[in-house]
């Protein structure tokens, strides 16, 4: 090979090194998404429970962290299978059974299972133990508590 061709050789391999260089320079970083962020604190109305396992899904999906950084209540706590979830110190959790308390006020065993199996086995045990998910009545868990006596990560 002669030293003309080394010479396109080294400038197509430089230019396309530029290349990936400059495609990744403009990727956008990525921002944490939070129940603050989203104002999906306060639960689901009858029927929206497919927005919270929408957002459970999408951050799932990304692996973007996804933080518990307010009020949080019901549907909200299904937030905690997001594999990247993080939990500020100040966030308030309540938990109670699923179901719809507004119109009916008929706890549905279908929505409380889908609400428990969000949660890490100890927290599961905690909240069915002291019967928080068997009526409407909100029962509510600091942010630092889930930290340090659940295991959810604390926020940074």
């Amino acid at each position: 090979m002669g030293a003309a061709m080394m010479w396109v050789k080294r400038c197509v391999s430089a230019l396309a090194f530029l290349c990936v260089l400059g495609a990744l320079a403009v990727v956008p970083a990525r921002a944490d998404g939070s129940v603050s962020a989203l104002h999906m604190g306060m639960g689901a109305r009858p029927g929206e429970m497919g927005r919270f396992d929408a957002v459970v899904q999408q951050y799932n999906a990304s692996g973007e962290r996804f933080r518990i950084d307010s009020h949080c209540q019901s549907a909200c706590t299904i937030f905690l299978s997001i594999r990247n979830v993080c939990i500020t110190p100040n966030a308030t959790l309540l938990f109670h059974a699923g179901g719809d308390m507004l119109r009916m006020n008929r706890i549905s065993p279908a929505s409380t299972q889908h609400m428990l199996a969000a949660y890490k086995p100890a927290l599961r045990k905690y909240v069915t133990d002291n019967h928080f998910m068997d009526t409407f009545a909100f029962h509510s868990i600091s942010g630092r508590e889930m930290v340090a006596r659940f295991g959810y990560p604390a926020c940074r």
